[in-house]
């Protein structure tokens, strides 16, 4: 990857680089892995509302949107990378990205602008912040039927899955970091 510079894999956007703010800890998913995501994610993003917590660098919902999603919900607390998204969302020239400028959690304990088919989940390691992140996304306000979780957590964190009403449908490990795809289940399923 080119120093402080995303490129967006696929889609729309095909090859477009945008500037990434220098924040501490900041840690953009890597071209590879975004890959294998949107593979996995093929048939789901075209049409698709998505909400991208702890949003970063936006790297997960640009990549969305880029693929077809009709809207991306960015939220990022850190003003200086809160800047920065605004700033590639103007140099996209998108209408379909909002952003919301606070801290997720509180985000969560609002009521959601719309259910959501594929929520992103990327927040910083070793803060305990994932696994509240799920259980609050895991209310049927937030996720529409057959919706979508990707996460991203460090290798020595451990999360059991059946405590959610998701089925883990893909996982893989690069590095110190263990990504996930989750499905939601609705109580019909």
């Amino acid at each position: 990857m080119e120093s402080h510079k995303l490129r967006i894999i696929g889609g729309e956007w095909r090859s477009r680089r945008l500037p990434i703010a220098e924040v501490s800890g900041l840690r953009p998913t890597p071209d590879r892995i975004r890959e294998t995501l949107f593979n996995w994610l093929q048939f789901e993003v075209q049409g698709a509302f998505c909400l991208d917590l702890f949003a970063g660098s936006g790297a997960l919902g640009f990549e969305a949107l880029s693929r077809g999603a009709l809207h991306c919900s960015f939220v990022e607390k850190h003003p200086k990378a809160f800047a920065q998204l605004k700033a590639n969302v103007t140099s996209l020239k998108t209408d379909k990205a909002v952003l919301y400028h606070t801290d997720a959690l509180q985000f969560l304990q609002t009521p959601p602008p719309q259910a959501f088919n594929l929520i992103f989940l990327d927040p910083p390691f070793r803060q305990a912040l994932l696994a509240p992140s799920v259980a609050q996304v895991c209310q049927p306000a937030w996720l529409k039927a057959g919706a979508w979780i990707y996460a991203e957590h460090e290798t020595d964190l451990t999360i059991d899955w059946q405590n959610f009403p998701l089925r883990l449908h893909r996982q893989s490990r690069a590095g110190q970091v263990v990504s996930v795809l989750l499905h939601y289940q609705t109580e019909d399923e």
